[in-house]
C-alpha cells in the first residue's frame, strides 16, 4: 500500500477542528514535501520524523514521499503533527497495519530518539474528539461537554439492518499529555512514550498493549488554595463592594494611593465566585489547554485569574497575530480579568475593551480568517488618583499641579468607565488601623462565598443569566425598584449627567445587592448603595 490516512487535529484556541494526514508514497527522485498550509514548526518536522525512524530501527522509504494536511485551507502549527506524519509513513510502506490506524485519533512531538515529548491542547483535542465520535459520528452537548451516542450508523450490510454499537473514540498522545486529556469524559485516552512502544500496540504485539490512561482523582472543587479576604485588614467598603461584584459579576474599578491594598482584593475575587460548573470546567481548560500557557490537572475548577503588565499591546489583551491567538480577556474567560495601574495601559489598548466587555465575546478577523472568541471575564481594575499617586493625602504629599492629574485621568475615556459598574475610592489605612488588626478580624472567603452563592443561585433561578448579563428589556422586568429608590434613581441620574448604560448599571447593581438580601425587589437604601459605587471617580 503507498497511500496512508491518519487522523488528527489542529490547536485552534479552545475548538480542535479535525486534521486529515494523508501520506503517499510514489516513484521518482527521493523527496519529503508536506502541503496544507503547515507553518514553519510543521514544516521542520520532515527531518525530525526522519531522524526519529531510523533511530527506532524503522526504514525510511527511499521514494517521493508526500504529506497532505487536509482541509487545505486552515493553517496548521506546533510540532503536534510529528506522529500522525510518522505513523502514515509507516503504514503507507507496509511497517505497520494500516487498519490499526482506523477510527483512532494521533497527535504527538517526535524527539530524534522517537520518544514522544508533551504538547499542548491536549485537553481541546480530547474534547473535540469526543464531539466528533469516531467515523460512523457522536454528538456534541449545547455547552461544549461530550454526550457519547448510544448507537452509530454502520456499513450497509445486505440485508442493511445491521446496527453495531458505538465505539468510543480513541485518542492517543504522549504520556505526558495524556493525564490532562483524560479529564474529559467520552474519549478512551492512551499515552505511549515512544514511537517503538506505540507501534508495537498498533500490531497488537503480545505484551506490549497499551492501557487507557484513568483520569486524575480530583474533587468537585479547585485544588489550589485561593488567596483569603481574612487577610485583609480593614478596607470593610471595599469587602462589601468585592461582595456584591462577585454576586453580580460586575466590573469594578479601585482608585486609592499605594498600599492602599488594591491588589491584595483584586487577588481575592476569585475566591468568592461561586464554584465552576462542569460545562464551564471544560470550557475554561479546553481554551487553557489550546493556549501557549497550556493546562494543568491542579487547575481544574479554578476560576482563571490574568494580570498582564500595562506594556501589553491590544493583541495580547485582546487577540491578534495571523492566525488569530486568543488574548488575556479570552484567557480570563469565566475568571477574573485583572488590570493593575490601569491608566499606564496605552489608551489605544484600553479601548479594545470595551465592545469585549459588553458582549462577552470577541472576534479577530484577518484577510485569510476570522475567529470569534468566548470574553466573559470579570473585569477588575486599580488605578492611583494621580501620578504620584498621594492626590487627597491629608499629610499634604502630592506635588500633581490640577493640570497634570487631570491629564492623568483623562487617559481613561468616558465610554470605557460607563462599562464599569462599581467605581470605589479606597483610603489608606492609618498606623491605628494597622495595629488594630487582631480585634477587628475581616471574614473569611468562604463565609463571604457562601452569600455570594445564594445571590447568584436566585439569579439563575430568576433569570438564567446574571445581573450584569441582563439586557435592556430584562433589567426594566427584574431591576426595577420601589417607589422610593425609583425617585432616588431619577434623582441621581440628573444630578450625575449619567448616560442611559450608567443608569441601567446602577439598576443592575441594586438588584444584585437586593439579591444578597433575600429582598423581592431593590429598596431605596439598595438604590443608594448602588449610586454611591458609581460616584468615585467623579469625586476625584
Amino acid at each position: 500500500m503507498s497511500l496512508a490516512v491518519v487522523r488528527s487535529r489542529a490547536p485552534a484556541a479552545g475548538r480542535a477542528p479535525e486534521v486529515t494526514v494523508e501520506v503517499h508514497l510514489a516513484n521518482g527522485l527521493p523527496s519529503f514535501s508536506i502541503v496544507g498550509l503547515p507553518d514553519l514548526e510543521v514544516r521542520e518536522s520532515r527531518e525530525r520524523v526522519r531522524a526519529a525512524l531510523q533511530n527506532c530501527g524503522f526504514d525510511f522509504p527511499v521514494r517521493r514521499i508526500t504529506v497532505n494536511l487536509a482541509p487545505a485551507d486552515l493553517p496548521k502549527e506546533s510540532g503536534r503533527f510529528d506522529l500522525p506524519i510518522a505513523l502514515g509513513i509507516l503504514a503507507a510502506s507496509g511497517q505497520i497495519p494500516a487498519e490499526s490506524l482506523l477510527d483512532r485519533e494521533f497527535a504527538g512531538e517526535l524527539s530524534l530518539t522517537g520518544a514522544l515529548r508533551p504538547m499542548r491542547g491536549a485537553f481541546a483535542m480530547a474534547c473535540g474528539t469526543a464531539r466528533g465520535g469516531t467515523a460512523g459520528g457522536g454528538a456534541e452537548g449545547s455547552s461544549g461537554s461530550v454526550e457519547s451516542s448510544a448507537s452509530q450508523s454502520a456499513s450497509a450490510s445486505a440485508d442493511d439492518t445491521a446496527r453495531p454499537p458505538l465505539r468510543t473514540p480513541q485518542l492517543y498522545l504522549p504520556a505526558a499529555s495524556a493525564a490532562e486529556a483524560a479529564l474529559v469524559p467520552g474519549v478512551d485516552v492512551y499515552g505511549a512514550a515512544d514511537l517503538p512502544s506505540l507501534c508495537a500496540h498498533l500490531a497488537d504485539a503480545p505484551d506490549a498493549r497499551l492501557r487507557p490512561v484513568s483520569a486524575p482523582e480530583l474533587g468537585a472543587q479547585a485544588t489550589t488554595p485561593m488567596p483569603d479576604m481574612a487577610d485583609v485588614i480593614g478596607q470593610r467598603a471595599a469587602r462589601r463592594a468585592l461582595e456584591v461584584a462577585a454576586a453580580g459579576g460586575h466590573h469594578v474599578l479601585l482608585i486609592g494611593p499605594p498600599g492602599a491594598g488594591k491588589s491584595m482584593l483584586a487577588a481575592r475575587l476569585p475566591g468568592l465566585l461561586p464554584p465552576m460548573t462542569d460545562d464551564e470546567a471544560l470550557a475554561s481548560a479546553a481554551l487553557l489547554s489550546a493556549s501557549r500557557i497550556g493546562f494543568k490537572p491542579t487547575q481544574w475548577r479554578q476560576r482563571p485569574f490574568r494580570a498582564p503588565h500595562h506594556s501589553s499591546s491590544a493583541a495580547a489583551l485582546v487577540g491578534g497575530r495571523n492566525p488569530p491567538q486568543p488574548g488575556e480577556i479570552t484567557l480570563a474567560h469565566l475568571g477574573v480579568l485583572f488590570l493593575d495601574e490601569l491608566p499606564e495601559f496605552d489608551r489605544v489598548v484600553l479601548e479594545t475593551l470595551r465592545e469585549p466587555l459588553e458582549a462577552g465575546r470577541i472576534t479577530i478577523s484577518r484577510a485569510a480568517l476570522q475567529a470569534d472568541f468566548p470574553a466573559a471575564c470579570q473585569l477588575i481594575a486599580a488605578m492611583n488618583p494621580c501620578p504620584c499617586g498621594w492626590r487627597g493625602d491629608p499629610g499634604g504629599r502630592c506635588r500633581c499641579t490640577p493640570e497634570i492629574a487631570a491629564r492623568y485621568l483623562r487617559k481613561l475615556s468616558g465610554p470605557l468607565l460607563d462599562r464599569i459598574d462599581i467605581q470605589l475610592e479606597i483610603p489608606a489605612l492609618t498606623p491605628a488601623e494597622l495595629a488594630a488588626r487582631s480585634a477587628t478580624a475581616s471574614e473569611a472567603s468562604a463565609t463571604i462565598a457562601a452569600r455570594v452563592g445564594s445571590a447568584r443561585d436566585r439569579q439563575l433561578t430568576r433569570q438564567g443569566k446574571t445581573n450584569r448579563e441582563l439586557d435592556g428589556r430584562e433589567v426594566d422586568d427584574v431591576c426595577r425598584p420601589d417607589a422610593a429608590g425609583e425617585a432616588l434613581l431619577r434623582e441621581a441620574g440628573e444630578r450625575f449627567g449619567w448616560s442611559a448604560r450608567a443608569y441601567y448599571r446602577v439598576l443592575k447593581v441594586a438588584r444584585t445587592i437586593a439579591d444578597l438580601a433575600g429582598a423581592a425587589m431593590p429598596s431605596a437604601a439598595q438604590v443608594a448603595e448602588a449610586i454611591q459605587y458609581r460616584r468615585a471617580f467623579g469625586s476625584l
